[in-house]
């Protein structure tokens, strides 16, 4: 097995750093366009509720299933032919969506679109590797200000540009823009060497091994998968909420709630340098109780006042970042040659946690409205909260 010092070696310079974060988040922003969308996607297909709830979902599903089967590739491959090559299929898969005559096609595509949009999770260790020790929470936490910032600002962008031009624009649009990030990231990135020299299936068979051997890594993979599921039954769900007789309002409105939230990305930085100083197992603990107070909020007064959700969503983000980049900074200590595999691991349950949050708040709201996806949402916190104060890790 080859050490991962030679990527060390060549450094991570601010510019290359800033080509990082910003790629990160516009990669990521492609699983989250579809988001304040769904209800024009249903006028155009004449689908149901239920039939469009598929299409966030989906993308979850194909984003995890990418984590699992494509993600360990970045220890076994040179990560910036890698890092190409995933984001040119990920701007045709962005065609295909745009381009879909029917509900089915844009399900399929939206799957494909989870499946193919691997540079974030290929990016993050990549930048993790390049990074110095000492400095490493902080790297981490740069890039997933970019990620946080790519979730948020999608769900604007795609409320502003969907709203003016349709949703096909919006992803036409899209596809455009990655495809010539392709192309930048190929200048830009230097060249890494393979950490793991194994077969593929060895490769996949060695992130169950680690799995298995990390209990660190097991606890965070708990944390996240929780934290990003009540994460995404809120934003999964906020354009019915929205359109709903409480309000009246549609997709710009979503689209500003992204911008509001977006000011949680700006917290990553700084929570990457406290978990270099202190415990970040004790900072993901923060950033539990915040997504609980969120949560509490947008059920007692969340489904009848836009203050009592503005407020919500600040904290809400902020604590998902918290508890993000902690996780992260943690499980990027274990083993250095091992970090596309570990992030593998976490990214499938964090994004398994995604979509389960994201089908499960979509039942909610059919059957209960409001208070059902906060139910669904709290229920996630609670999982994650109970882990933490059960377990000592």
């Amino acid at each position: 097995m080859k050490s991962s010092s030679s990527s060390a070696s060549t450094g991570l310079t601010p510019f290359v750093l800033w080509v990082m974060t910003v790629a990160t988040g516009l990669c990521v922003a492609g699983l989250y366009y579809c988001q304040p969308l769904l209800h024009q996607m249903q006028n155009t297909f004449g689908a149901s509720a239920a039939q469009v709830g598929w299409i966030p979902t989906c993308t979850q599903i194909g984003y995890a299933l990418g984590m699992l089967f494509l993600s360990p590739l970045g220890d076994r491959i040179e990560k910036r032919r890698l890092i190409f090559i995933a984001t040119i299929l990920s701007a045709l898969c962005l065609v295909g969506a745009a381009l879909a005559p029917n509900i089915y096609v844009l399900i399929v595509m939206s799957l494909l679109i989870g499946l193919s949009t691997m540079t974030p999770q290929y990016i993050i260790p990549f930048a993790a590797n390049l990074s110095t020790p000492e400095k490493r929470g902080q790297t981490v936490g740069m890039i997933m200000s970019g990620l946080l910032l790519g979730i948020l600002l999608a769900r604007t962008v795609a409320g502003f540009i969907g709203d003016a031009f349709g949703w096909r624009v919006m992803f036409g649009s899209a596809a455009v823009v990655i495809f010539l990030l392709a192309f930048v990231l190929r200048a830009a990135l230097p060249v890494s060497e393979p950490s793991y020299g194994g077969s593929y299936l060895d490769l996949l068979k060695s992130v169950v091994k680690l799995v298995g051997d990390l209990p660190v890594l097991r606890e965070s993979m708990v944390f996240g998968s929780m934290m990003f599921g009540a994460f995404s039954a809120f934003w999964a769900t906020l354009i019915y909420l929205m359109e709903s007789p409480a309000f009246h309002l549609g997709a710009k409105t979503v689209g500003l709630f992204g911008i509001l939230g977006a000011s949680g990305a700006l917290a990553a930085p700084l929570v990457g340098r406290l978990a270099d100083r202190r415990s970040p197992r004790q900072t993901v603990g923060y950033g539990i109780v915040m997504m609980g107070v969120s949560f509490a909020i947008y059920w007692l007064w969340g489904g009848t006042s836009l203050i009592a959700l503005s407020i919500g969503v600040v904290i809400m983000d902020v604590g998902l970042q918290v508890a993000h980049v902690s996780n992260q900074s943690r499980i990027f200590a274990l083993i250095p040659e091992a970090r596309s595999r570990i992030n593998t691991a976490y990214m499938f349950l964090y994004f398994i946690g995604g979509a389960l949050g994201s089908l499960l708040a979509s039942f909610a709201w059919a059957q209960f409205q409001w208070s059902g996806v906060c139910a669904v949402a709290l229920l996630f916190v609670a999982i994650a909260g109970t882990t933490y104060w059960v377990r000592k890790a």
